[in-house]
């Protein structure tokens, strides 16, 4: 079995996989601006909305294509029919397809993506550890199919056999912390597996999944790569190792029968939300990051000074109600050893997580804050607090997850921190 490039010229190599348009040298922004030129035809600076499920055949008899000739690789031209593909979705993906650094292919959602995954590559076994319940979910329903059998994440290298997936989210749903991806890789490799990794809560600028091994990068472009809570997307790139042994293209034949396509109007709105992509999620992982530090500061205030930290008051205010705080940044032992800032070296990720003293902490808090909506999901320019229990039975019931937005990360301090304030003095008043 062939391995895919592990080192970091892999990097490049997906680069040059992804498009033939000569962007190689241009940064992450200009990408998600200019990466789907080639495409213009007419005088519109957005693209417009293709909303058409069916596209006339050429006039001229000499230049018609069958279905089977029809070059996946190429869908710019051509197109047939929207499950196939269409313009919008076409043009998301030649976009995709640059900035994720290996040719992509877009689903109706994320799970209907990591469904399409495991169809793709039909493991008999798939190592997996805590994260997403949804995941988990497509692979009961998997199991009654196929008998595919769960492995821990850490199970022994013996377990695993040719053809297994090792899957790895990181960072992890819903509390934020990080894995290292490369000692999984080469677990997998050694055993003739894949490493498939979930990468929805660091998106491009934060991580490359490829550099580090990865065979297919899976992401729920619902969260970050929307990034306006208004779309529905899932993504699946291939590393360009693999995609020369047609992954690319049996992904693109199964979606076709499977039916799990995206909508045009997801694709024209994952078109917009995109092109922002990298200023959003530098800003949203910046200010996770202060406010994470602000309030382990207030938990461990002997190993915590600056300006950001909080005062003797309100860390007070924030130990009577906070008990934990979990997120990459946070992972001290990993940062020492060297793995977790190469891995990530422009943020650890918008997403974080805190455990409350009490399980009614953890149910009021939300209702306590201004800036912060009490709702599902992440990825917004919006911030978004859940109590997590909402929606996955088996987190703990004190366990909040936090998904900072764009506001300045001074006016969510403020806000979390008057909502401790107001807990605090109701607890007070309660005993």
């Amino acid at each position: 079995m062939e391995t895919p490039v592990t080192d970091p010229n892999a990097s490049e190599n997906a680069q040059s996989a992804g498009s033939d348009h000569g962007l190689g040298n241009l940064s992450l922004s200009s990408k998600t601006v200019h990466a789907d030129d080639f495409l213009n035809k007419g005088q519109d600076v957005a693209p417009p909305l293709h909303v058409s499920t069916t596209f006339r055949y050429n006039r001229d008899p000499e230049k018609l294509t069958t279905w089977s000739q029809h070059d996946p690789k190429a869908p710019y031209e051509g197109h047939i029919y929207s499950r196939h593909t269409a313009p919008n979705t076409t043009r998301f993906e030649a976009i995709l397809s640059e900035i994720l650094k290996g040719p992509a292919v877009t689903y109706a959602s994320g799970l209907s993506a990591f469904h399409a995954l495991l169809i793709f590559l039909n493991p008999k076994r798939i190592s997996i550890g805590e994260g997403y319940h949804g995941c988990h979910g497509v692979i009961e329903i998997h199991q009654k199919l196929t008998g595919i059998k769960k492995l821990a994440l850490d199970c022994a290298e013996e377990e695993l056999q040719s053809g297994d997936i090792v899957h790895v989210e990181t960072p992890l749903n819903p509390i934020g912390t990080a894995y290292n991806l490369k000692a999984f890789a080469e677990k997998a490799h050694r055993r003739g597996a894949y490493l498939t990794v979930d990468a929805t809560f660091g998106p491009p600028p934060l991580q490359d999944p490829f550099l580090w091994g990865a065979d297919i990068v899976m992401h729920s472009g619902t969260k970050y790569i929307g990034g306006h809570s208004d779309m529905l997307c899932g993504i699946l790139a291939v590393n360009p190792a693999r995609a020369k042994d047609g992954w690319y293209e049996g992904l693109v034949k199964e979606r076709l029968f499977v039916g799990n396509v995206m909508g045009s109007m997801e694709g024209w709105l994952g078109i917009r939300s995109v092109r922002t992509l990298e200023v959003r999620v530098e800003r949203q992982a910046d200010s996770a990051t202060k406010l994470v530090r602000w309030l382990n500061a207030a938990l461990h205030p002997e190993n915590q000074a600056g300006a950001d930290a909080p005062s003797p008051d309100e860390a007070k205010i924030i130990r009577n109600v906070l008990e934990q705080i979990e997120h990459a940044s946070l992972q001290e032992a990993d940062i020492q050893d060297g793995w977790l800032l190469k891995q990530m070296p422009n943020g650890f990720g918008p997403v974080f997580s805190i455990t409350l003293k009490e399980e009614g902490f953890a149910r009021r808090l939300p209702s306590k804050l201004d800036l912060f909506h009490h709702a599902t999901s992440l990825g917004g320019v919006e911030s978004l607090i859940e109590w997590r229990t909402m929606t996955d039975p088996y987190v703990d019931t004190r366990l909040l997850r936090i998904s900072v937005g764009i506001e300045g990360w001074e006016d969510l301090k403020a806000d979390l921190l008057q909502g401790f304030k107001v807990l605090a003095d109701e607890d007070k008043f309660v005993k």
